[in-house]
């Protein structure tokens, strides 16, 4: 949190709405309130239940050790806020400053946050989508039926996409005694946001737990018979009998919504600056829209200002921070968003932690242990210069990396830790091209390009 500010240096008054109410949204509204916000304060939530954790959904909840529904976030204060939950935002009219709502309504803002992140992305045959036992997770009541179909004890679950949430409901389901198959367009597990040689680690480990798995290749049909799935036909010409599927094929961030507003928004979210400040289509900064969380797209200098999109816990509540700061905050005291990407999985008996961004560099180097003894850390490079670190069971040498990153300190480190290897050899870092994965990396490098194409007209002139 930042400093107190004085009071007169506090926009306290006007009109605040956030669109989305799950982490970021509830941390944004804590933190005006905390900066000396005083007006009118309403968050717009599509889901019907108050904010909750995420995370759990894929780990404690299926595992029996918690239901979907007791995943509630920690209130830090009270918002008194209107809160407009069951309800989603239809269209920004942004001439008029206001937000139109699924039902009708309209709700006028001064300053708007957008943070509507994202949901998962289908499977895109409806009919098969509709089979009974095909779902994917991402809410609560996705959560809270999956876990009763497991509860049933089915003859064998399919995981579509091997990304981070794929392999943990792969885990998941091994840890229940349960036959599971995982098919991956990809080359290996995990391949879209660590690179081929933690990927190749990941499908050792996978493989060694028991689980199907199956790498390049894709499924072409999930089966079914009288409304209910039976199994799947993939690729390569084999099927298999199945009972559950969950697509876990990555991530569509919600920016619809946005279509006509004139902002930077599209498909790859919405495109801010440092301050959370949202560009509109022609690449001029508002003062009056902000976006925080797995919506937004913004610059990062450590990584030569490429816009990042996160789907990360821990910067949807530092973005939200710093976006709410701002939007109290004269020009001087505003502040940037650049906090160190990182994030955690926890999957076949491992605890997988990462700060930077992998899937920026061209080269990596197991710095400590080894994937023979299952723990590990590989420090990553790009250029010349440190720009990411992924642990395996060794978290504690994380904050010492993160220092690297920042520091932009030389690739490959110098030792630095007792076991350090002296003789360990750089590898290239294999990280493909998201294009040609079935689910989406953790962390997306979108570049600079912009969602579409603008024509310009001069006068007197074609």
């Amino acid at each position: 949190m930042c400093a107190e500010l004085r009071p007169e240096e506090v926009r306290a008054d006007g009109r605040i709405v956030i669109v989305g109410a799950s982490l970021a949204g509830l941390r944004a509204a804590e933190t005006l309130r905390a900066e000396g916000f005083a007006g009118r304060l309403t968050l717009v939530g599509e889901e019907e239940q108050p904010p909750y954790d995420r995370p759990p959904l894929s780990k404690q909840v299926l595992l029996g050790k918690g239901t979907a529904y007791d995943t509630g976030l920690p209130r830090r204060r009270a918002v008194e806020a209107e809160w407009r939950l069951g309800v989603r935002a239809a269209a920004l009219d942004g001439a008029h400053r206001q937000v139109l709502l699924s039902d009708g309504g309209h709700l006028p803002y001064d300053r708007l946050l957008i943070a509507t992140g994202t949901r998962a992305r289908p499977w895109p045959m409806p009919d098969e989508a509709a089979l009974e036992g095909v779902l994917t997770l991402r809410t609560a009541d996705d959560a809270a039926r999956l876990a009763e179909l497991l509860d049933a004890g089915p003859r064998r679950v399919l995981v579509i996409g091997a990304g981070f949430l794929g392999s943990e409901v792969a885990s998941c389901c091994r840890e229940r005694g349960l036959e599971v198959t995982v098919a991956e367009r990809g080359q290996a597990p995990l391949v879209g946001a660590l690179g081929g040689t933690l990927g190749a680690f990941a499908a050792r480990l996978q493989r060694a737990h028991g689980v199907d798995l199956r790498c390049g290749v894709t499924v072409t049909a999930l089966t079914g018979r009288g409304g209910r799935l039976t199994g799947a036909e993939f690729c390569d010409g084999t099927r298999i009998e199945a009972d559950v599927a969950v697509v876990a094929l990555g991530a569509v961030r919600n920016t619809e919504w946005l279509d006509g507003s004139g902002l930077a928004a599209g498909p790859r979210g919405v495109a801010c600056d440092a301050g959370c400040r949202v560009f509109d289509m022609y690449g001029i900064v508002t003062d009056d829209v902000f976006v925080a969380g797995d919506v937004a797209r913004f610059p990062h200098p450590l990584f030569e200002y490429q816009m990042l999109s996160l789907e990360h816990w821990g910067n949807a509540v530092a973005q939200a921070e710093v976006a709410a700061h701002n939007m109290v905050s004269p020009g001087p005291r505003r502040r940037p968003h650049l906090a160190v990407p990182a994030f955690w999985s926890s999957q076949f008996g491992l605890n997988i932690k990462c700060v930077g961004v992998p899937s920026f560099s061209d080269r990596v180097v197991i710095a400590q242990g080894s994937p023979e003894e299952g723990r590990l850390v590989a420090v990553y490079g790009y250029r010349g210069r440190v720009t990411a670190a992924v642990s395996v069971n060794r978290a504690k040498w994380l904050e010492h990396y993160q220092y690297l990153i920042e520091t932009a300190a030389p690739f490959p480190p110098p030792p630095g830790a007792a076991d350090r290897h002296e003789d360990a050899v750089p590898m290239p870092s294999d990280v493909p091209d998201p294009a040609v994965l079935s689910h989406g990396p953790t962390v997306a490098l979108t570049g600079h390009l912009p969602d579409r194409r603008l024509i310009w007209l001069r006068p007197g002139g074609t």
